[in-house]
């Protein structure tokens, strides 16, 4: 298995930008997972602008499937006194693969403050039970990480379409932003709660706002919430949020997710 770690010290600098190998591990289906596909749009845009300010927001379009050897492409769409906009393309064989979106944005001070984001109150993660099957089950990439069910349902359950999960990286150095970020879309889509039976799935959009970063010291178990909010024709919207242990938001986002059953 090829660790998280292992995988981003192998993305290579070219002269048109950045190749990385996608190994089979990091699959789902034919594709890269989305998580890491959005990962690898943010590395390269974090290396090919070094002094640009923290993330604040991006936005994925997963164009087509790409797996093994792939290149990523970086252009500076617009840069201000304190944000930057980034365009970021991953490409295989097929083409454009990933299309992504980089706002950057500098703290600033404000008058305004306000949060409400509130945190369920679940049990540890040691006190739940694993939601793959023997703690592994599911497409490849969901070995790289421990996914532990908090709450909502499982697939196929016909239960409420909504999840609430613990989930870590099996690779404890992943403590990076980047790494949060792949973590992120772990779960299945809500949605297949509702299924009769196991089929075909794509997310097609991605959008996520950085809202808090992680404590590179704890214990790595973050809690996410994935909740279906409309289902029909062929297509779902769900809404996401993850937060630190301590309770903190860390990403809110949305997805729109092709379902195929």
């Amino acid at each position: 298995m090829t660790s998280y770690t292992d995988l981003l010290a192998a993305i290579a600098a070219t002269d048109t930008g950045f190749t990385a190998h996608v190994t089979d591990d990091w699959r789902q289906g034919r594709t890269t997972y989305g998580g890491l596909s959005a990962t690898l749009c943010v590395e390269a845009a974090r290396r090919t602008f070094p002094e640009a300010p923290p993330l604040r927001s991006a936005q994925f379009a997963f164009v087509g499937p790409a797996a093994g050897d792939l290149s990523i492409q970086v252009k500076a769409l617009r840069q201000g006194k304190s944000t930057l906009f980034v365009a970021v393309d991953l490409l295989g064989e097929q083409g454009v693969a990933t299309h992504g979106v980089l706002t950057f944005g500098a703290a600033r001070e404000s008058v305004v403050a306000y949060g409400e984001v509130p945190c369920p109150v679940v049990a540890p993660p040691e006190a739940c039970e694993w939601f793959f099957p023997g703690g592994r089950g599911g497409p490849n990439f969901t070995s790289q990480f421990e996914v532990r069910m908090a709450g909502g349902a499982r697939p196929l359950s016909g239960g409420a379409p909504e999840y609430l999960l613990w989930i870590r990286h099996r690779d404890p150095a992943a403590r990076s932003l980047s790494a949060l970020i792949a973590l992120a879309d772990t779960p299945p889509p809500p949605a297949m709660t509702l299924f009769p039976s196991f089929g075909p799935i794509s997310t097609m959009t991605w959008s996520l706002d950085i809202v808090g970063l992680p404590d590179p010291h704890d214990d790595g178990w973050r809690l996410l919430r994935s909740r279906a909010e409309t289902i029909g024709d062929g297509y779902s919207t769900q809404e996401m949020a993850v937060w630190d242990g301590a309770g903190a938001p860390l990403i809110v986002a949305r997805q729109n997710v092709a379902v195929f059953i």
